[in-house]
């Protein structure tokens, strides 16, 4: 037997020690007992023909493997606290929807676009959404008729396109859309109905002709738009108020709901098995939320999503947020009532 090479004796039990026992024994191995001797364990042996393979082909590192389908394995969501269903629930989901708020805006009290952290926000949440995609699916790209609404969903997209290319998945995604069906809350205006900035922008030329001037009594859109907005300037939760307090020239909480369900539910007779991005605002999907929880969860961040796994027959959903899952009954959207302004009615 070929001499091995002697290590020092000590009493110490420190890791020089294990290490020297360890090399001892790898060259006792390999001198005393073949590689296909049965003495040898078999996951031992399973590491060294990987390990030999592998030298063989001279892959590159995982993280260049593109091309050699391992970018794959890299895609799976983990970090999701969502508990999976099982196979024959899985197995009932007509459709997945995500409504997604949109990134963080330049403003709130103009039509303004998403700042640079915004659009990276929108990039990523894409990018994480194709982790989640499997082979073969679809995925669908809506939003709101809004500038931030839309700037959302286009980084969304590209993230999403990146995201695939990455993971090497063969998914079908169509361009993002505007669904009216989609939009922030509206407000009577004399104009017509309005969402809440643009209001926003009429309320205030409006508001410094009545301060200066100091004529007659204010309208009351006008009064309660002042009131949305001062809550906001106050440091509190306008959105809140507007879901607590009723106002007569503002959309009701319950119209924004029955709004998104019929789009939701034309995409879903649309693009049957797909899965539904929709870019919107805090306040329709925090109702939405509402609506379906019985509680109120809180505001959403910028590009925090409420989910919805539709059913098959679209009669039954379970709405996700905040670690909270609620089984539903889909509305009924022809029996429920609608919320329009009147040609004949002008607010007051």
């Amino acid at each position: 037997m070929t001499d091995r090479p002697r290590f020092p004796r000590t009493d110490r039990d420190e890791a020089p020690l294990y290490l020297a026992r360890y090399l001892d024994r790898q060259a006792r191995t390999r001198e005393t007992v073949g590689e296909d001797d049965e003495s040898v364990p078999l996951y031992l042996r399973r590491f060294r023909e990987r390990r030999e393979q592998e030298i063989t082909d001279q892959l590159p590192p995982l993280y260049q493997r593109v091309g050699h389908g391992m970018q794959q394995t890299l895609s799976e969501d983990n970090r999701n606290k969502e508990i999976s269903a099982p196979p024959e629930a899985r197995a009932r989901i007509a459709n997945e929807v995500y409504l997604v708020r949109h990134g963080e805006t330049q403003g709130y009290s103009t039509e303004s676009g998403l700042t640079p952290l915004g659009a990276w926000q929108a990039h990523t949440y894409g990018h994480t959404l194709a982790k989640r995609v499997k082979p073969s699916e679809t995925v669908v790209v809506r939003h709101a008729p809004t500038n931030r609404a839309s700037e959302t969903a286009e980084h969304l997209h590209r993230g999403l396109l990146d995201g695939l290319a990455m993971f090497e998945k063969d998914i079908k995604v169509f361009e993002p859309q505007p669904m009216e069906e989609f939009r922030n809350f509206q407000v009577a205006t004399p104009e017509g109905l309005r969402d809440i900035t643009a209001a926003f922008r009429r309320y205030y030329s409006l508001l410094e002709e009545f301060e200066r001037t100091a004529l007659g009594d204010r309208p009351m859109w006008l009064v309660e738009i002042d009131r949305f907005w001062r809550t906001q300037q106050g440091g509190a939760d306008p959105i809140q108020h507007w879901l607590q307090v009723p106002m007569l020239h503002f959309e009701p909480p319950a119209m924004c709901v029955r709004r998104f369900w019929a789009g939701i539910l034309r995409l879903a007779r649309e693009f049957p098995g797909a899965r539904l991005a929709i870019a919107s605002h805090s306040g329709p999907i925090r109702a939405s939320a509402i609506s379906a929880l019985g509680y109120d969860p809180g505001e959403p961040y910028n590009t925090e999503h409420v989910r919805i796994k539709l059913m098959e027959g679209h009669r039954e959903a379970l709405v996700s947020y905040r670690n909270r899952v609620q089984e539903i009954h889909v509305p009924d959207i022809a029996a429920l009532p609608t919320w329009a302004l009147d040609e004949r009615w002008s607010p007051r």
